[in-house]
């Protein structure tokens, strides 16, 4: 009943449904002060017709039931300058798809505004998008780069989710202790006591193991290598997940040794997306 009254009371404040592009910018910089360019590093067709009835609350009005698709910017992205209409998204047929909204949730929390939702009616299975693109000014969170002119080929609806993104966590966003919300979006829990450092993985999709929460069954699935002060490396096991109960595509890899982070390595067939299609092997190298 709680859950209920929590859902009903939820605003959709990180979505957005302008079919026009209203941002009004000088900035044009296309890559950052490490030289990283502004990009579109994943586009995941992951449901045709199957967001749930929920998303009329969570995402827009009339966004249940039509096609889902996680697009992920190489940098996090400045919410008040997207617009539903700063997307494109093309069929293999050549089509446009119509995008109802976009939104940033559920992947919301602190360090996680790099996912966005595309809710619509752009394709289907035997029409596939095939492509995004970012046709308006839409900024990175600092406001320093425009993504206009990006674009992405899109993994098509039978692929399993991937890790596309992994960075170390900065302390100050690790929220020892805190648990989920009570939302099946916006809120993840907290690292643990006794994690001396956090590596965030963010996945093309959302992944659950078969509609329910990962446990430690699919902890102990992944690997990450560190690097040492003596310049030996170990691969260990997280020995903690945060980042759990919210519904989105990010983990947070609690690990309890000193090193570098370099690279994070998951097997096959332990993750499902929404539709309920296997992850394939997927490892990544962790940004610095």
């Amino acid at each position: 009943m709680e859950r209920l009254k929590l859902m009903r009371a939820y605003e959709p404040v990180l979505s957005n449904a302008s079919p026009v592009d209203s941002t009004v910018t000088k900035i044009t910089a296309k890559r950052d002060s490490q030289g990283r360019r502004a990009n579109l590093i994943s586009a995941f067709y992951g449901l045709d017709d199957g967001l749930a009835k929920a998303a009329d609350r969570g995402i827009w009005p009339g966004a249940g039931h039509t096609d889902g698709m996680p697009v992920i910017f190489s940098h996090e992205i400045d919410f008040e300058t997207m617009q539903a209409g700063d997307f494109k998204v093309t069929t293999a047929a050549g089509k446009v798809g119509e995008i109802l909204a976009v939104t940033l949730a559920p992947a919301d929390d602190e360090g996680e505004l790099r996912t966005v939702l595309l809710a619509g009616s752009y394709g289907s299975i035997d029409d596939q998008p095939v492509k995004v693109q970012i046709v308006g000014n839409l900024l990175s969170i600092d406001g320093r780069l425009n993504f206009k002119d990006a674009s992405v080929e899109v993994t098509p609806l039978e692929a399993g989710p991937t890790m596309v993104w992994a960075e170390v966590v900065p302390e100050q966003d690790w929220d020892i202790g805190k648990a989920a919300t009570n939302l099946p979006w916006g809120g993840g829990s907290g690292a643990v006591k006794g994690t001396q450092q956090v590596v965030r993985v963010t996945w093309s999709g959302g992944v659950t193991k078969r509609g329910d929460e990962v446990d430690d069954v699919e902890r102990v699935q992944y690997k990450v290598t560190v690097l040492l002060a003596d310049g030996s490396k170990v691969e260990v096991t997280p020995f903690a997940l945060g980042d759990l109960g919210d519904g989105d595509n990010n983990h947070e890899l609690c690990l309890d040794v000193p090193g570098t982070p370099q690279s994070v390595y998951f097997p096959a067939g332990y993750l499902t997306d929404p539709r309920g299609d296997f992850n394939p092997d997927t490892r990544i190298a962790i940004r610095e």
